[in-house]
């Protein structure tokens, strides 16, 4: 066998030793894995009636749709691969509900639905959700069988492998206590069993594992993306399992296996991280939602519900377990849209759900409006992506590539951006043409690897190109977080930043990027910023053996929020309740230095 196939085969089977060929990880994807159709029970209870799968799919792959507001809508920019992933719960019969002489037409629900009490019915389904179950006449398990199958043949007649990847799956929509656990489940091929397993068969991830697991013993490929960990009630990254049992290594070997992604951000918010946990970092407040859905409720901000505490409890964990993580989990995007398309765009938002679908709706709220978000929709965002690097845009290598954590998470921009950890890098790496093949075949971890500690400092390679429809670039960041087995850390370095600026070598800190936008008419210029930036950087903090994770932020100059563009639009002041201007930007998927 040669050595470039033996290192192909070492790239998929053990994905940790980073040793892909350069030339088979050189093409750059964006996509998503999260979103909605009429064919959610909740997306048709709040008004989604019209829009099924095939339109998300067209919208996804470039086409113009008509958005439930009635606007022709179209992405500036085509998605490279899509995952639709309504709920298992109750699949598919929702649209019965308004069609007269369907089974679930004179249920409860239905007359609800086609009354408009929209609020009743988001009420009762969301108090079915988190029962586990299904609401009078929508739990007939043929139903959702035909209606899944249906559902995976959508999928198919949208793959076009090359072009545009489509992905079967679905959302596992657990509520235990009105905690949000839910996970999208994504399968690499159409190999897929004959119905969804749904949280009203179980709302404990141990249950939906072990079905997993099953599943993969049949050749059926698998897993979990948890979502909106901002929701999740403190359980999302916590010490205890389901049945509030303190967590074990079996259990950590098991959620690593089964979920090796979390969903960084989307319409309700960013899970990443929290001003309260990171009161040293200048941009943790970003995009942060603290309603519950569906009860409306303000949920407490608690660690165990970001991603970059995860990552610290994960570390500190690591001393209890006998050497396991719980929490190697990579990042990617997503939308959690309700109305079937998401434009992912601020300059282009037209709302995910019916009640913020309109200028004026998402401004004041509809009248009446009382769905956990009223008054709050300024606070919704228009979502975020994935990005992967893979060899082709096909359904088997951007499921290895997420599987394998070598993807990231942008705020809805598309930012490239390539990390890489190792200890004899050279200083002028990334100012090699190849370098990537460089880092490749030196053994340094890419994004998402494990790379095992050395005396000496590790060392960080990391390069961003700004996104072809959006602002400049302001900087590059390489956040450290680590455990010294009694208590957690964080630090975060400015590594590469624009415009001359220079990184106080005291405090680490720089001075801002000059902003451009004209609030009264929503605009910004590019004067300032670069179109590239990067860095090899070391670690002057780096203790000889220590467990720790570096993952890469890039932020994007000032720019307009969604929120600024409609108020232009409607001739109205910018609203005071939510930041004026918003500076995207893509989080990486860690590094981590694991001591042994």
């Amino acid at each position: 066998m040669n050595i470039r196939l033996f290192s192909l085969l070492l790239c998929f089977c053990l994905p940790s030793l980073a040793l892909c060929d350069k030339r088979s990880l050189d093409l750059n994807l964006f996509g998503t894995t999260h979103g909605h159709s009429n064919w959610s029970i909740d997306a048709f209870g709040i008004g989604n009636q019209k829009l099924g799968p095939e339109v998300a799919f067209q919208f996804a792959r470039g086409d113009e749709v008509t958005h439930l507001n009635g606007n022709d809508v179209q992405l500036k920019q085509p998605l490279d691969f899509f995952m639709l992933s309504d709920h298992a719960e109750m699949m598919g019969t929702a649209p019965g509900l308004t069609e007269k002489g369907n089974a679930v037409y004179d249920t409860p629900i239905g007359e609800l639905v086609r009354s408009g009490k929209a609020t009743e019915a988001f009420t009762m389904i969301g108090a079915a959700l988190i029962s586990g179950k299904a609401l009078e006449g929508l739990g007939d398990p043929e139903v959702v069988k035909s209606m899944w199958q249906e559902y995976v043949a959508i999928a198919d007649r949208f793959n076009k492998p090359g072009v545009f990847t489509t992905f079967p799956g679905y959302e596992w929509t657990a509520l235990p206590g009105g905690a949000n656990m839910h996970r999208n489940i994504i399968f690499r091929s159409s190999k897929v069993p004959e119905a969804p397993f749904s949280a009203m068969d179980s709302d404990k991830p141990e249950e939906l594992w072990t079905v997993l697991e099953s599943w993969r013993a049949q050749g059926i490929e698998v897993f979990a993306i948890s979502h909106n960990g901002n929701g999740s009630l403190g359980k999302m990254f916590g010490l205890v399992d389901s049945n509030g049992t303190f967590i074990t290594k079996d259990w950590a070997n098991r959620r690593n296996l089964n979920e090796p992604q979390h969903e960084a951000g989307q319409v309700k918010g960013s899970s990443m991280a929290h001003p309260m946990f990171s009161p040293n970092d200048e941009f943790a407040d970003f995009e942060l939602w603290n309603r519950n859905v569906p009860n409306g409720a303000t949920v407490p901000a608690l660690r165990a519900n970001y991603v970059r505490e995860g990552w610290k409890i994960g570390l500190g964990m690591k001393y209890q377990l006998g050497g396991v993580n719980p929490y190697l989990i990579g990042v990617g995007g997503g939308s959690d849209s309700h109305a079937t398309i998401n434009t992912f765009e601020e300059f282009n938002n037209q709302g995910n759900h019916v009640f913020d679908s309109t200028l004026e709706a998402r401004r004041n709220g509809l009248p009446g409006q009382d769905l956990g978000v009223a008054g709050d929709n300024l606070f919704l965002s228009p979502g975020t992506l994935t990005g992967v690097w893979v060899a082709k845009n096909d359904r088997a290598h951007i499921f290895d590539a997420m599987q394998r954590r070598e993807s990231y998470a942008t705020s809805g921009t598309r930012i490239k951006v390539r990390l890489f950890a190792g200890y004899d890098l050279p200083d002028d790496l990334v100012s090699r043409p190849d370098w990537v093949d460089q880092a490749y075949s030196s053994g340094a971890a890419p994004m998402g690897g494990i790379l095992p500690a050395q005396d000496k400092p590790v060392k960080i390679a990391i390069q961003a190109m700004k996104a072809p429809h959006s602002g400049n670039l302001d900087r590059i960041q390489i956040i450290k977080v680590w455990s010294d087995g009694r208590m957690e850390h964080e630090k975060i370095f400015n590594v590469a930043v624009s415009d001359g600026r220079v990184v106080d070598p005291q405090t680490g800190s720089v001075d801002p990027v000059p902003n451009t936008v004209d609030l009264s008419k929503a605009t910004y210029t590019n004067q300032y910023g670069a179109t590239q930036l990067q860095a090899i950087w070391t670690d002057p903090s780096y203790i000889k053996g220590q467990d720790a994770a570096y993952y890469g932020r890039v932020l994007e100059i000032p720019t307009p929020r969604w929120s600024t563009y409609d108020a232009v639009k409607l001739g109205l002041p910018v609203s005071d309740k939510v930041p004026s201007t918003i500076q995207e930007r893509a989080w990486t998927s860690p590094i981590w230095i694991s001591g042994g």
